[in-house]
């Protein structure tokens, strides 16, 4: 099997808690203070091919993760979840796997209510006139 710059490589456990912690956009100093570690030393635990569980359940943890997801990471999945999540913009969600924007719920939302308000404003003045007479 040929292998070529675009093919995935297996990443090792260290590597894993890596690539999450930076996506939780945590520095190795923070997770290091919270370990209570220096950082060099939480540098090499991220270089290693094995991580001890009671340390993996530790930094899962800090990193508001379950060990299994970090075992479970894989950088062409969280590629795909990113590539294909709706993206707000301009009060639209555009699906970027169809490349076309669809209603913003939260929009269709506020019009309901605004439509409802709209509603009970004119029933408070058609009582009122009825209650003037």
């Amino acid at each position: 099997m040929i292998e070529t710059a675009n093919s995935s490589r297996t990443l090792n456990l260290g590597q894993k808690v890596e690539r999450i912690r930076e996506c939780k956009g945590l520095k190795q100093e923070y997770v290091a203070n919270q370990l209570g570690i220096s950082q060099q030393t939480y540098s090499k635990i991220e270089q290693q091919d094995e991580i001890e569980q009671e340390i993996l359940v530790k930094i899962a943890a800090i990193l508001q993760v379950s060990p299994e997801a970090i075992k479970n990471f894989d950088d062409e999945r969280m590629t795909y979840i990113i590539n294909h999540q709706y993206n707000i913009y301009n009060n639209e969600i555009k699906d970027n796997a169809t490349n076309t924007f669809v209603f913003n719920p939260i929009e269709k939302i506020v019009e309901l209510y605004e439509r409802l308000i709209a509603s009970e404003k004119e029933k408070i003045e058609i009582s009122n006139k009825l209650n003037e007479k």
